[in-house]
């Protein structure tokens, strides 16, 4: 995919992510209020932090897609690497927000205290799962798509929201049964749900920022590629890295040693242009051959 089109399909699936987002903040934030349910506002809360995620979204595709320079030999794709540590971040902290005020209200008895929520406020939650499991599948099937790992954490992101409604749904289904524990608890599993979001949004960002190699389905791919070549007697080694959702491959090939140098090569540049030509996501690749 060329980078102008990477870069309007991310921004336009943003863009459609903050506008829902804002609204549904609002009207879980209203629900919430006006439904006497603090696991909604809390709920609202975390909608509202999706939408500073759709931000840095466009910010880290956007200086992603700058081309090479002076400082910057290799391009600037892990800036899509570092907008998703800092995607992984926000959910952490929105987790442990969560989780601490539910902790105090489980221990110190104040939810005894408050007034029970409203049915309207179980029906927001159950709008929010809905729509955010929606917008879950939107972001993930267009960030599978274009390879990007920053918009498949925003998908993650939708899909926590969705996890914590469901939790929100099942607290204010139990206060309205008189169960009014359920309410903190039911925050607290939706704290869990995040941190555990996070935690894989940032193993991934971190995988993809420190030269770790690509699957081992893809290595094969690329092997068998280049085994298939005409004049390769075989691969003698090959080596992969992700850098930001480009590829980095390092291979050495077997030949004829009794080729002529200008044969060699052009083995070698054969081998070259076709796994760039087969792997879209292989930015560069480094061909070395090896006598037979």
């Amino acid at each position: 995919m060329k980078s102008s089109q990477f870069e309007s399909v991310a921004t336009r699936v943003s863009t459609v992510s903050i506008l829902i987002n804002l609204a549904l903040a609002a009207f879980k934030f209203a629900a919430g209020v006006i439904g006497r349910s603090g696991a909604m506002i809390s709920d609202a809360v975390h909608s509202s932090s999706d939408v500073v995620g759709s931000l840095i979204v466009i910010m880290g595709v956007k200086l992603s897609e700058k081309k090479s320079d002076q400082d910057h030999p290799y391009g600037h794709e892990r800036m899509e690497s570092v907008a998703s540590l800092i995607l992984a971040g926000i959910l952490a902290g929105a987790g442990f927000s969560i989780g601490k005020e539910a902790l105090v209200s489980v221990f110190d008895g104040s939810y005894l205290g408050s007034a029970a929520p409203g049915a309207l406020a179980l029906i927001a939650a159950g709008v929010s799962i809905v729509v955010k499991e929606a917008m879950f599948w939107y972001t993930f099937i267009n960030a599978r798509r274009i390879k990007s790992g920053s918009l498949k954490a925003e998908a993650w992101h939708h899909r926590s929201d969705a996890l914590s409604s469901v939790g929100a749904l099942v607290g204010i289904g139990g206060a309205l049964l008189g169960i009014r524990v359920m309410e903190p608890i039911a925050s607290i599993v939706i704290c869990l749900f995040i941190l555990k979001v996070a935690l894989d949004i940032f193993r991934e960002a971190v995988n993809n920022m420190v030269d770790h190699a690509c699957s081992t389905e893809t290595e094969n791919a690329i092997r068998s590629c280049a085994a298939g070549q005409e004049g390769v007697k075989g691969v003698d080694v090959i080596r992969t890295r992700e850098f930001g959702r480009k590829i980095y491959v390092d291979i050495e090939i077997s030949a004829d040693g009794s080729l002529s140098l200008i044969a060699a090569h052009d083995i070698a540049q054969h081998v070259h242009d076709q796994i760039e030509a087969d792997f879209p996501e292989v930015k560069h690749i480094m061909v070395h051959v090896n006598p037979s």
